[in-house]
Formats: C-alpha cells, sequence, structure tokens
C-alpha cells in the first residue's frame, strides 16, 4: 500500500464523469488533491465538499491552451508542489461522421485537447517527478485506443495517440523511479457522450440502454487500486469493459 505521508494527486478534467469520481475517491482515502478544469463554479463547489477531508487546490484552465496550462501548473502554492500522482483524465470525442464528412472544427479540439492537452500537462509535472525521483501517471485511454470502429476515426486516432504516448513515457523515464499506467475503459456513462453528440441528451442515453454500462466510480475505484499498489508494482495499462461489452463494436443489449 501507499506509505503514511500524504500524497498529493493532480487530477485532470475533474469536474465530472472519471475525474470527479476520481477526485471524490482519493480525497476519501486521504489523498490531496489539486483539482482541474475550465469549470470554476463546479471546481469551488467540488473543493467546498472535498476539503473537509483533504487539503484541496483548484485550477481553472483549458488543458488545450499551452500558455494557460503552463501558467495554471507554475502558480501551484509551496504547499501542493511536490506532485506524486497525476490523472491525465481530461479529454473529449466530438461528432460521429465518417471520415469525409467530419468537421474540421471537431477533429482540432480532440487533437487539441486529447492529444497536445495530456502533453502539456505531463510536461510541466514531470519534471518535478525526476528532480524527486519518484512520482505515478495514469493515462486515461479508452477502448478506442485498442480498436477503431465505424465514423471513430479521429477519436479512435487520439486514443491510439494516448497509448503509445504512455508507452513511450515509460519507456523514456526508464530509471526515473516514476510508474506510468494507462486505464482504457470501454462504455462508461458519464457526461462524455452529451458532448459528442453535442446536446443531445436524449441521444445519449440511447447509447447505454439495453445493458449495464460502466460509471464514473468503476474506473475510479480501479484508478485507485492501481495507485495504491506497493511500489515496486506497477500496472502499466488496463483495458476494462463493462460485462455485456466484448470489444468497440459488439455490446449485447437486451
Amino acid at each position: 500500500m501507499m506509505n503514511n505521508t500524504t500524497k498529493i494527486a493532480l487530477v485532470t478534467g475533474a469536474t465530472s464523469g472519471i475525474g470527479k469520481a476520481t477526485a471524490e475517491l482519493f480525497a476519501k482515502n486521504g489523498i490531496d488533491l489539486i483539482i482541474c478544469g475550465r469549470r470554476e463554479d463546479r471546481l469551488a463547489a467540488m473543493k467546498a465538499e472535498l476539503s473537509s477531508m483533504v487539503k484541496v487546490h483548484t485550477l481553472a484552465f483549458d488543458v488545450s491552451n499551452k500558455e494557460a496550462v503552463l501558467a495554471a501548473i507554475d502558480s501551484i502554492p509551496e504547499a501542493f508542489s511536490n506532485i506524486d500522482i497525476l490523472i491525465n483524465n481530461a479529454g473529449n470525442a466530438h461528432g460521429l461522421d465518417p471520415i469525409q464528412e467530419g468537421s474540421l472544427d471537431d477533429w482540432d479540439a480532440m487533437i487539441d485537447i486529447n492529444v497536445k492537452g495530456l502533453l502539456y500537462v505531463s510536461k510541466a509535472i514531470i519534471p518535478g517527478m525526476i528532480a524527486r525521483k519518484t512520482g505515478h501517471i495514469i493515462n486515461i485511454g479508452s477502448i478506442a485506443g485498442k480498436e477503431v470502429y465505424p465514423n471513430g476515426n479521429v477519436y479512435c486516432a487520439t486514443k491510439h495517440a494516448v497509448n503509445a504516448l504512455n508507452k513511450a513515457m515509460r519507456v523514456d523515464l526508464y530509471g526515473k523511479g516514476i510508474r506510468v499506467g494507462a486505464v482504457h475503459p470501454g462504455l462508461v456513462e458519464t457526461e462524455f457522450s452529451d458532448v459528442r453528440f453535442k446536446g443531445d441528451t436524449e441521444k445519449a442515453k440511447t447509447v447505454y440502454q439495453g445493458f449495464e454500462p460502466l460509471t464514473g466510480h468503476d474506473i475510479a475505484d480501479v484508478i485507485h487500486f492501481v495507485v495504491t499498489r506497493p511500489y515496486h508494482v506497477n500496472i502499466s495499462d488496463l483495458l476494462i469493459l463493462p460485462t455485456a461489452q466484448v470489444s468497440a463494436t459488439m455490446t449485447y443489449k437486451e
């Protein structure tokens, strides 16, 4: 298990879904938090809720904005500066169009957040982990990073990139004392699908009808398990599916 000193975790995309569930579970288990997101009102509400359990610092920024990322992380107060755990969770999916009909704006948004955003945050935090010769990076991928599916083209490409970057980080940080691993969920019911279907909540809900999908709490539970293994244990790659799902394109529905 983790040692007795209090750990500090930075969680991106912490205001909803997997990120929010992870931050809440970390707080319940005594891990101090730096919670990051774009919505300041949600960050403030989470801080008010979780501060009774642990120390919480909030950072409001968009991971796709390089200057904002670097400025935000540079502003972290000394008490929170030794980040032990980085959860690269912020991500998005826009649209479900065949590649010849895809929106260039949607493509830019997915590449900027899912790939560049992960890189910007990691670039800002990894040097401190190297200096301390300790740290744990969890990259949140997707089954879309393992296989492609119809109309998933660019989203799948960005999650394949996350899968590759996870492996590359582990290689590049060889001998630095830093653990690196990825968690790749299948169908998880969160606000994520509302974004993909551009606010069409009813259409988003149909994705999860007829079977029991994963929840953000299911993934948070696994993330917490991964980061609390003895330090010589690194869980490098996990694919997590609801029982009804066997691949990106096969989910059994009643």
